[in-house]
């Protein structure tokens, strides 16, 4: 089954010097490890900007010092990677679903390898512009290419420092959310259970705020899911600008935030809710062409770690805590 028509080339031949193979087949895509468990009705448009090379053994793919602009995934044959020449043992070979050129991609240098085909292959071309549009857009892709990072450093010690670099940087980048700027939901179940764990070693209070914006279906409903997500990301930039540097903020999916507030007790976490919520309340949301929308509102849940709550539990006391500041009226704060 073909992924679409539009997969075939989008330069010529005598423009790129290179030959140009068939489309790829959503079997193909499906087989990369960069695409695995990724939906691939998502990126059709973007696949659309890729282009699909055809390779006979002996031809080179990348040299050392090209300009790394792409990043390839092996849909069929073999590839190897060599440091020097063809007449060393290469590095590696690459097998059908395998991807090559990401490490210099991410790094911002140049080529430090060849890779050429060590057999009739078809090799899928991501420009970088497609490449980082699926690792931001896509949790499963971002998952992906860290395996492959940790791949790569397991096969080459030659590349572990600059790996270990790259796998933080991505692991970091795996754990933001793309809208807003904060940690995810994924990063919050990392975190907050260590957070809690050094609480009660450190004989420290911690607290939880639980933020939902108010009648935020109603923003999405009449003015678009673009105003919804403007009203969403400058809610998440008022809470770094009222919170403490060392509160730790999360999106916790949907319009629903989470703030993790370290030496904060229950009820100073209820002073700095409340803070949060005038902040809030009082501030004008304009969009770009002067239309200013409706109040922009929060309702906020607090708990804290008394009576040795476990992490889940904070969060499902702050969540209790936040619907029932919306069954009394919304714009307040509760505990």
């Amino acid at each position: 089954m073909q992924v679409s028509s539009s997969l075939a080339p989008f330069s010529s031949p005598a423009s790129s010097g290179r030959r140009l193979g068939a489309p790829a087949t959503r079997e193909e895509l499906q087989r990369s490890a960069l695409l695995r468990d990724f939906s691939l009705d998502r990126a059709l448009d973007l696949f659309a900007e890729c282009r699909v090379l055809a390779l006979v053994e002996g031809d080179a793919l990348t040299e050392p010092g090209d300009e790394s602009t792409c990043v390839y995934l092996l849909l069929s044959g073999r590839l190897r990677v060599d440091l020097e020449s063809d007449d060393e043992e290469p590095v590696c070979e690459l097998e059908a679903g395998a991807v090559a050129g990401e490490l210099s991609l991410l790094s911002g240098g140049s080529r430090s390898a060849r890779v050429g085909a060590s057999a009739p292959s078809r090799v899928l071309e991501l420009p970088a512009s497609v490449f980082w549009s699926l690792v931001c857009s896509s949790h499963e892709v971002a998952v992906n290419l860290l395996e492959i990072l940790a791949a790569r450093l397991r096969g080459s010690n030659g590349t572990i420092a600059q790996g270990r670099r790259l796998t933080q940087l991505y692991k970091r980048h795996a754990s933001i959310d793309a809208l807003t700027g904060l940690h995810n939901r994924r990063w919050l179940d990392d975190v907050l259970p260590r957070q809690v764990r050094r609480a009660e070693m450190q004989g420290e209070p911690l607290s939880v705020l639980m933020v939902d914006i108010d009648h935020f279906k109603r923003f999405n409903d009449q003015w678009g899911h673009a105003t919804g997500d403007f009203v969403l990301f400058g809610v998440s930039q008022l809470r770094r600008e009222r919170l403490r540097p060392t509160d730790l903020l999360a999106r916790y999916g949907g319009e629903e935030l989470t703030a993790v507030l370290p030496k904060t007790d229950g009820p100073g976490a209820r002073v700095a809710a409340e803070r949060l919520r005038c902040a809030i309340a009082s501030t004008p949301f304009e969009l770009q062409d002067g239309t200013l929308l409706p109040n922009v509102t929060i309702s906020i849940g607090v708990a804290d770690a008394a009576a040795g709550r476990s992490a889940a539990e904070m969060l499902a006391a702050a969540d209790e805590a936040l619907y029932r500041a919306k069954r009394n009226g919304r714009n307040r704060v509760e505990t």
